[in-house]
């Protein structure tokens, strides 16, 4: 059986999410919680961890946007605005608050599908290049961290380069080490 993606729905109009509700289970998305309004939401996105947030820019005590401006920074799931209003200023806010979609009420099934399925692709590519930017961030670091304990290394016992290295490379090995913990214990050796 496929993953269902799991959707919380905030929006304070009951036939509204009714309608939502209706049109993403019968997409097999399964809807883990309804909610009338910001603060509830935001608890509820925190608790129960969805996949999406479909919720009205018009939300009571904490509105749409400044949900999803709180969710995207938290990385907490895509969020979907939606309300009966559009024009510059909505579009600017979206971008602002970088909301994943937006959904004019009253929501038609084919535009839902098509911006729900749209958002979670492209958040799932975004944590995807936020993962590889990490770890390019600490090859760089560990790389840094080498090179330093390799002149170091270099200095003090008259070493080239490549014989540096190798020795650094053959302690992470006989001691089950990262090349990185290696030399952090060098260059703090040297520096006591």
């Amino acid at each position: 059986m496929a993953r269902q993606e799991r959707v919380i729905l905030a929006d304070p109009d009951r036939q509204g999410r009714a309608n939502v509700r209706t049109t993403l289970n019968q997409a097999d998305f399964l809807v883990i919680g309804e909610v009338e309004d910001g603060i509830t939401a935001l608890k509820m996105i925190r608790d129960r961890q969805p996949d999406l947030v479909l919720a009205d820019c018009a939300l009571p005590g904490l509105n749409g946007l400044e949900l999803a401006r709180i969710v995207h920074e938290d990385r907490l799931a895509p969020v979907v605005v939606m309300s009966n209003l559009f024009g510059r200023e909505m579009l600017t806010s979206l971008r602002e608050v970088r909301a994943a979609g937006f959904l004019e009420k009253p929501v038609d099934v084919t535009s839902l599908l098509t911006v729900v399925e749209v958002a979670l692709a492209h958040y799932e590519e975004v944590l995807e290049l936020e993962k590889k930017i990490m770890k390019l961030k600490d090859d760089l670091e560990t790389r840094k961290v080498v090179e330093r304990a390799k002149g170091l290394l270099m200095s003090a016992h008259g070493l080239t380069e490549a014989e540096a290295y190798r020795r650094i490379q053959k302690m992470s090995m006989n001691r089950r080490l990262s090349m990185r913990a290696v030399a952090e214990a060098i260059i703090l050796a040297h520096n006591v």
